[in-house]
């Protein structure tokens, strides 16, 4: 199984992006992350630096969101949602979407759905619960 490192994830976006700039050839994956890095300008200065990007510390205190994590994380959505794992998640994430009128949008509302799963799992030591992640999207998907 791949297991990157934070260094390799930070270096991983930020060849990314300076490929797309330049029109280097990218990988499928580089591609995917280019188009979700184009979604988020405010993060075009952290990815125009791998030597900084590597070094940099994202302290929640400071009111700063980690720009890596935040498209891991739509690179994580992305794949569930085109493999459809865990089960149920793309039609309650289309749903969401369709409902939101964005996918981006909705998007981000998965986020917070997958970041409750891990924080419940790593607060009680079991494994994540993908029933309740569904669950989760599909409520934000039935309401307004």
């Amino acid at each position: 199984m791949f297991a990157p490192s934070q260094h390799d994830v930070r270096r991983f976006f930020c060849d990314a992006y300076r490929k797309h700039r330049d029109g280097s050839p990218v990988t499928p994956l580089e591609a995917l992350a280019a188009d979700w890095i184009a979604d988020h300008p405010e993060y075009h200065p952290d990815f125009a630096d791998a030597d900084a990007a590597v070094a940099a510390v994202y302290d929640p205190d400071q009111g700063r969101e980690n720009p890596f994590l935040h498209l891991s994380m739509h690179l994580s959505i992305t794949e569930q949602v085109s493999i459809d794992q865990p089960r149920g998640i793309k039609q309650a994430y289309e749903l969401l979407a369709a409902r939101r009128g964005s996918p981006h949008e909705a998007q981000h509302e998965v986020m917070e759905c997958l970041g409750q799963m891990m924080w419940e799992s790593q607060r009680s030591g079991l494994p994540p619960d993908g029933d309740q992640y569904i669950a989760c999207v599909r409520r934000r998907a039935t309401r307004d």
